[in-house]
């Protein structure tokens, strides 16, 4: 199997460059770092003359033990080909990322090269924190047009995407064959089917099985059913573009899963989104279906111990259009205050475009965004990895864009949506109650 490209970029050169005034400053030589402030910001300015390195910069992300491990081997991979640039590995876990970039940006000790995430990075750029990576030399011309765009606002590119995922429906075949249910055809199933399967797997599979786990705590399962509505979560303005019937039918659809069984009742489905994947329902063979996205799919495979498969959301086939899309996992962004440009786009473009570090790093920051780099490491992938490559290859027709990148104000849609989820869930509020105060919750921290 090959992952092929639908749309190679039109009409843009094979690297984002400065503009012609700054290229004689970018172009010094390839191990030349900027000095003193960078005038990187979102303004376009330019960056100052480079300076001879050797020099040092600082590389912030969030993960496991093992992604700190195979990180460090892709820092002494490419300190290998640029003795003079020295990478300062500067990380912590997703609970404690966001906290420690917050202090080191306020006390003016930001790092040059930023791993970000959609929720987060139009708060950093909007503070000019963060750099227009149009201003250096970075490769990204086998990365579709449609997946670059999730890093841009207003035209600037504020962070190129490591890799990507999809929102996708998990399901264990082997719990619906113990029911005595067949997996659904992901091709055609709608909403409604979705409901009266999951039920029909709680009822054959007896007591202490479901259907499936809720999904009413991720809005990335409101933006698939807006798209396919023809609506969208948040619009290129960064204002909701989602009615106030499509979130109370979003949040009807866990009553009417509790109300037939399909899912744990409100108390215990509380419980396992708090257990994570590897806790949740599919994880402890407890659930046949659950929406994750597909690069969870190797720990919910490796903690059931079954062989769990990919499918299309409901209601893909039914709606004005498809809803799926394919997500930048996370980002890369550079300091717009970084004294060492140059060198921080030479990170970069080795963390994006080098087999090498490809290989090191495999799916673990998303299926890769250059298109080639991931036909290189389609062979050295795990079974369940190459499951997520033929998945993602098998839906890239039906995807129609990427959605804008989430407004400033976005990250508090996460507890918000938390927050009403459990309301609903518990029947202290009703579906069109909760769409109510969603959309003026969201509004309101969209606005300030």
């Amino acid at each position: 199997m090959r992952i092929t490209r639908t749309g190679r970029p039109s009409g843009r050169g094979r690297r984002l460059v400065a503009p012609a005034a700054g290229v004689a400053a970018l172009a010094l030589t390839l191990a030349a770092c900027g000095g003193g402030d960078s005038g990187l910001g979102g303004g376009g300015d330019e960056p100052p003359a480079a300076q001879e390195c050797p020099c040092e910069i600082r590389f912030a992300w969030w993960g496991s033990d093992t992604r700190h491990e195979s990180t460090q081997q892709i820092i002494e991979a490419f300190e290998a080909e640029n003795p003079d640039i020295t990478v300062v590995p500067d990380f912590t876990d997703w609970d404690g990322y966001w906290d420690k970039l917050a202090t080191s940006v306020a006390a003016g000790d930001t790092p040059d090269v930023i791993t970000q995430e959609e929720r987060y990075i139009s708060d950093y750029s909007t503070k000019n924190v963060l750099a227009d990576l149009g201003a250096l030399d970075i490769d990204t011309s086998k990365i579709d047009d449609g997946v670059l765009g999730g890093g841009q606002i207003d035209g600037t590119q504020y962070g190129i995407p490591t890799g990507i995922n999809a929102y996708a429906m998990v399901a264990d075949p082997e719990l619906f064959a113990e029911a005595g249910v067949d997996v659904p055809d992901d091709a055609t199933w709608t909403w409604e089917d979705y409901v009266s399967t999951a039920n029909a797997v709680a009822k054959g599979a007896g007591d202490g099985v479901w259907g499936t786990q809720d999904y009413g705590f991720n809005e990335a399962g409101l933006n698939v059913l807006a798209r396919q509505r023809g609506e969208t979560l948040f619009t290129p303005e960064g204002e909701l573009g989602v009615s106030e019937e499509t979130v109370a039918d979003f949040f009807q659809v866990s009553l009417d899963l509790m109300a037939g069984g399909g899912q744990p009742d409100a108390a215990r489905t509380v419980e396992y989104q708090a257990a994570g994947p590897e806790g949740g329902l599919l994880g402890t063979n407890q659930g046949a279906m659950g929406i994750w996205w597909t690069n969870q799919l190797g720990a919910l495979t490796e903690s059931s111990g079954h062989e769990l498969e990919l499918l299309r959301l409901p209601g893909e086939a039914e709606g004005e259009r498809t809803g799926m899309y394919y997500k930048p996992a996370m980002f890369y962004s550079v300091s717009a205050d970084t004294q060492y440009p140059q060198a921080a786009a030479k990170f970069v473009d080795f963390l994006l475009n080098s087999e090498e570090a490809a290989k090191i790093m495999l799916t673990d920051r998303g299926l890769p965004a250059n298109t080639e780099v991931r036909e290189a490491i389609l062979d050295d992938l795990s079974p369940t990895d190459q499951k997520v490559a033929d998945f993602m290859a098998d839906i890239e027709d039906e995807i129609v864009d990427t959605p804008p990148v989430p407004p400033h104000g976005s990250a508090e849609l996460a507890d918000i949506m938390e927050r009403i989820n459990t309301e609903v869930l518990f029947e202290r509020i009703t579906p069109q109650e909760a769409a109510t105060q969603l959309i003026e919750e969201v509004t309101a921290a969209t606005s300030s």
